[in-house]
């Protein structure tokens, strides 16, 4: 069991976290023409859109409230609405998702109140969809953002249920942040084999995949829409993946009636033998087999990746579920966490296979490798420099991922998922020691009587 600790630095030195708004507004971008607006700042809203369209490499569609000092001071009232009729008569949107900042969190905004005043004073926007989530930016992290909206949006967009009965092939995924969108896609894939019907809140498969539309569209292109939101009810299953999907859970039981399944993990051997039988459960069908060849396939590839990742003292930085799901698999594959940093408060940070999970920065993650001796590093693309002064293998995890391409076709769920998974390490491991760690040919040679100028006497 992990202790969990918080550091007392005056200050975060690479930050490891990023704020509630933008993993609220990530989390509305998985609806279909949608336009996430955060409600503060300029800057707030641009820092945020230039991390996703490094990560994803796509056009993203966000848009600000632009308070000023003055504006902030005596409300956004007039922001808040001329933000929204901005938005209404030029992109067209089905839904619009306002997320809090730090700024106006501080102020106190009563933004669900400029809500209903903008809905009576302009009837064309009495029944539009809008939704506010409270996301200050002072506190929690990107994670926490994401599951208060997805929350928010089934408490807000699916109708209450019906007596009618419910369709049993019909199935609710409310997937957590730590999932790609490559991620969604294999799931749909899986559970469409067991004819199944999934649908996903959010979809970031259908609106962040990089493909490339017909016609331009300042809003997503693609996601799961708000009508569809709406009759969720009728589904007979709900599937929550990552503890931090619990609360959305919990309000769609409450809402619909339909309890719900939470998989806190899917990489690993034991975590998707339980995700595949409970598919096969619920459809009433037994498991295809090209599940069970995917399975020997992963099965097997652990046999050879252990004898590389075996033993790996291991440095580690991310999001909660992201840290426990990857974490927990790399324990069961022989590695050691030494060295454990996440973003903010989970329930399943004390279960993870450490001594310590410290809640800090990418400054406590290099400083901990330095002392323990890690020798493999996990974390977004900001860490490529704590690595490369540890001269350590390093693989990127998370949001942001912005020197690499394809981060949003990574996978690592699934008996797929994972078998890759154990390949890219491996494989990343092994190349490190070839470079690095091989003996020379002057060792194999004799050492240092062959090297390079040593005198050399005939035999």
């Amino acid at each position: 069991m992990a202790i969990v600790t918080v550091p007392k630095k005056a200050c975060a030195v690479n930050p490891l976290k990023m704020s509630q708004p933008i993993g609220g507004a990530l989390a509305f971008m998985g609806v279909r023409k949608a336009m996430p607006l955060l409600h503060g700042s300029q800057g707030c809203t641009s820092f945020g859109l230039v991390l996703f369209v490094r990560h994803f490499k796509e056009a993203i569609p966000m848009q600000t409230t632009a308070m000023s000092e003055v504006a902030t001071v005596l409300g956004g009232y007039e922001n808040v609405e001329q933000a929204i009729l901005n938005i209404y008569n030029r992109t067209k949107p089905e839904i619009i998702g306002i997320c809090s900042t730090g700024v106006t969190e501080t102020k106190g905004d009563d933004v669900d109140g400029y809500i209903k005043l903008i809905r009576d004073k302009h009837p064309q926007l009495a029944d539009f969809p809008m939704v506010y989530v409270s996301t200050p930016d002072f506190k929690d992290a990107f994670q926490d953002g994401w599951e208060k909206t997805v929350a928010k949006m089934v408490e807000a967009l699916v109708a209450p249920a019906a007596d009618k009965e419910k369709d049993q092939a019909r199935v609710n995924v409310l997937p957590g942040c730590h999932l790609t969108p490559g991620d969604l896609d294999e799931l749909r894939t899986i559970m469409e084999d067991f004819g199944l019907k999934p649908a996903f809140l959010p979809d970031l498969a259908a609106s962040l995949d990089g493909h490339i539309p017909e016609d331009f569209s300042p809003t997503t292109i693609g996601g799961i829409g708000v009508e569809e939101i709406a009759t969720m009810g009728a589904a007979a299953h709900t599937i929550c993946i990552g503890a931090q999907m619990r609360r959305a859970g919990e309000a769609m039981a409450q809402k619909t009636g339909t309890d719900f399944r939470l998989f806190e993990r899917l990489c690993g051997l034991e975590p998707n033998d339980t995700f595949i039988m409970h598919l096969s459960q619920i459809s009433g069908r037994p498991v295809p087999l090209k599940y069970r060849r995917q399975r020997g396939q992963l099965v097997d590839a652990m046999l050879d990746g252990h004898f590389h990742l075996g033993g790996r003292k291991v440095a580690m930085g991310a999001e909660p579920d992201l840290l426990y799901d990857v974490g927990s698999f790399l324990h069961e594959m022989g590695g050691h966490l030494l060295s454990v940093v996440t973003t903010t408060h989970s329930p399943v940070l004390e279960r993870l296979p450490a001594d310590e999970v410290l809640i800090g920065d990418l400054e406590d993650l290099e400083t901990r490798a330095k002392e323990r001796g890690c020798d493999l590093l996990l974390t977004h693309s900001h860490g490529r420099q704590a690595a490369a002064r540890l001269h350590i293998p390093f693989y990127r995890i998370g949001i942001p991922m912005f020197d690499r391409l394809g981060a949003g076709h990574l996978l690592s769920v699934g008996y797929r998922g994972t078998r890759d998974l154990v390949f890219h390490l491996a494989n990343l491991v092994m190349a490190d020691h070839d470079e690095n760690h091989e003996p020379t040919p002057q060792t194999w040679a004799g050492g240092a009587a062959h090297a390079p100028g040593a005198a050399h006497t005939s035999h």
